[in-house]
């Protein structure tokens, strides 16, 4: 073997054991990858940064800037309510209703964006119709991953497979071709759940089930928060006047959340006599609501809005000189203003935050975010912040500005950002949403009629739900997941190197060697399953940028039309049903539906089988080889 085939596989390797292990940020090793292909010789500057130029990697990107846009402006929720109220109260309804509502979104929008969507009401339609919500969620989450092979956008590999297929100048995938498939694909699905998937599922108490996530007004009720908040009001012996935030001690001192601070409009007019200076207005009095900062300098006669213990609250307000006052429960709209809001995140497997407390971690300092509450699967009583190390599963209630609480999504690793909170924000731009109803409908026009190609369409539409006003470009920017795009971006050039060193055409060789003697389906049913089982330790995308090419040389080697195999590639990198870390899906609906590790395997493997058998079958019918 050549020194530069061994170079490649050296590389390689190294990115899929730091992809599986997580030792690294995916998006870190991607950019490794680019850099170790320049420096090793083995790609040109040009070749291996081609990849952030690719015409998929700027379709993808304008992808998550309209799924922004429906998020935004409440289009994506407002079908999802539409559809799902079908479901009534039977078991088999409502999986229909689940896993095809979350299809179809999914085959437009981010399959992960879809279950988050979804999720409060999978488990408010469970409590309803009385049904443990394991029984559903697993259906949810593979109905979004089934969702993806309806369109040519339904998710990233389908855009991969595509691309390579256009850069080999033969006739590609259009918005539909992947539908006749995919409907196939979801039916098995669907039918699976509904009879023997049903059986297999358990029956367990939600981690979450009397705390659905459905709004922040139950979240306060469920984390019972009225009882924890307090008025602290700036006396004039105070010594906290002229002090900053951070010089008061309020949370490395006393464990207390600074909310908010109320200050007067107008500055209090002189008073002659002390005893004229009450603790608390008798009268109402203007104030202005100002975001909490470490820097911010307390004044005389603020009020500051904090969460914790009584005896903390005591022992805090005696040390500054500081009058109390408890905040009734018709008060809680003090959480929830246009700029401050509540959310609760999940931790998911490898989290870096496992075994480490909310005060170790410095979470106010480092996500400028207050953590008023814990809740953990299979307790009833919420365990003390100050002192338990939290684990997987656990779902914290975090209060603060709305972009921080938006921000966490960007931290994949560590959370989970459950629900939608942009709902919760009365999506914004709620009046857009038949403006982004028709500029994604002309989109697919565009794309179904072929007037301009996928990335030119996708592109247009992006530019259109900004310049309609559906969503700022700040807020564009903030929807696009740029490790996503570093990931594919970084990645591609390998494809090129293994082309290159001569690796492509010595695995596909291997694979005819191996079965062409069988036949062609015989190679078919191994790429599908190679695809696979590559799909539950890496990522979609990092599967697809690695089998495609080998699948596609195969094709050539055994002198057959590609598009079976690279639709097979496609389909098979996004069946990640068998790990909870397979999927962000999987694990978005771990910790609600209290699934164990085997649940995953025992419901998965079975249809991960049962849609190879489907595939390669009906993919031979499709496009004959």
């Amino acid at each position: 073997m050549a020194f530069e085939m061994w170079i490649t596989l050296g590389i390689l390797a190294a990115a899929i054991i730091l992809f599986v292990t997580e030792w690294l940020r995916v998006d870190i090793v991607a950019l490794g990858v680019v850099v170790a292909l320049m420096l090793t010789g083995i790609l040109t500057a040009e070749e291996a940064l081609a990849g952030f130029s690719n015409s998929a990697v700027l379709t993808i990107a304008a992808l998550f800037i309209i799924g922004g846009a429906t998020m935004q402006t409440g289009l994506a929720a407002a079908i999802g309510r539409q559809i799902i109220q079908i479901g009534g109260a039977s078991h088999i309804k409502l999986t229909l209703a689940l896993m095809l509502t979350a299809a179809l979104l999914s085959s437009f929008l981010s399959d992960t964006g879809t279950v988050a969507l979804l999720l409060p009401a999978a488990l408010l339609l469970a409590n309803d119709a009385k049904l443990a919500p394991s029984k559903l969620l697993i259906p949810l989450s593979y109905g979004s991953l089934l969702g993806g092979a309806l369109t040519l956008i339904g998710t990233t590999p389908n855009l991969i497979v595509a691309e390579l297929l256009h850069e080999q100048g033969i006739s590609s995938f259009g918005f539909f071709s992947f539908t006749p498939i995919g409907l196939c694909l979801l039916i098995t699905g669907v039918l699976f759940m509904v009879t023997l998937g049903r059986q297999m599922l358990p029956t367990r108490v939600s981690s979450i089930q009397s705390q659905p996530v459905e709004n922040p007004a139950e979240m306060i009720d469920h984390y019972r928060l009225p009882g924890n908040l307090y008025h602290l009001r700036v006396r004039r012996t105070s010594g906290l006047i002229g002090k900053t935030l951070s010089a008061s001690g309020f949370r490395e001192d006393f464990r207390i959340n600074v909310l908010e601070i109320r200050r007067r409009s107008e500055p209090r007019r002189p008073q002659t006599l002390g005893f004229l200076l009450r603790e608390f207005d008798s009268e109402p009095v203007e104030r202005v609501s100002i975001l909490p900062n470490p820097d911010l300098v307390i004044e005389l006669d603020d009020v500051l809005v904090v969460q914790g213990e009584a005896s903390k609250i005591t022992r805090a307000s005696s040390t500054w000189q500081l009058g109390v006052q408890a905040i009734n429960r018709g008060e809680d709209e003090l959480l929830l203003t246009k700029e401050i809001g509540i959310a609760e995140v999940l931790l998911p497997p490898r989290s870096s935050l496992a075994g480490r407390t909310v005060i170790d971690l410095q979470f106010g300092s480092q996500y400028h975010l207050n953590v008023l509450g814990l809740s953990r699967p299979g307790i009833n009583t919420q365990p003390d912040l100050k002192t338990t190390p939290l684990k997987f599963g656990d779902i914290l209630l975090v209060q603060g500005p709305w972009e921080n609480i938006l921000a966490l999504r960007r931290v994949r690793k560590d959370f989970v950002l459950l629900g939608q909170p942009e709902i919760s924000m009365g999506a914004p731009n709620k009046q857009k949403a038949g403006i982004a109803l028709l500029i994604m409908l002309g989109m697919i026009v565009l794309m179904v009629s072929n007037l301009v190609g996928v990335t030119a369409a996708s592109l247009l539409a992006a530019l259109l739900m900004v310049l309609t006003g559906c969503l700022t470009m700040d807020e564009a920017y903030q929807s696009i997941n740029w490790k996503a795009l570093i990931l594919i971006a970084g990645m591609l050039p390998m494809s090129t190197a293994l082309v290159n060193t001569g690796l492509i055409e010595a695995a596909a060789q291997g694979f005819t060697n191996l079965l062409g003697g069988i036949g062609p389906l015989a190679v078919l049913g191994a790429i599908f399953l190679v695809t696979a089982l590559f799909t539950q330790v890496l990522s979609n995308t990092a599967t697809t940028v690695l089998i495609a090419p080998i699948a596609f040389a195969s094709a050539q080697s055994l002198e057959i039309n590609p598009q079976a195999f690279m639709m097979a590639v496609a389909i098979a990198a996004s069946l990640a049903f068998g790990s909870p870390v397979a999927s962000p899906t999987n694990t978005l609906v771990m910790g609600a539906g209290n699934y164990k590790f085997r649940d995953y395997l025992k419901v998965g493997l079975p249809m991960i089988a049962l849609m190879g058998v489907v595939s390669v079958l009906v993919l031979p019918l499709l496009f004959p080889l």
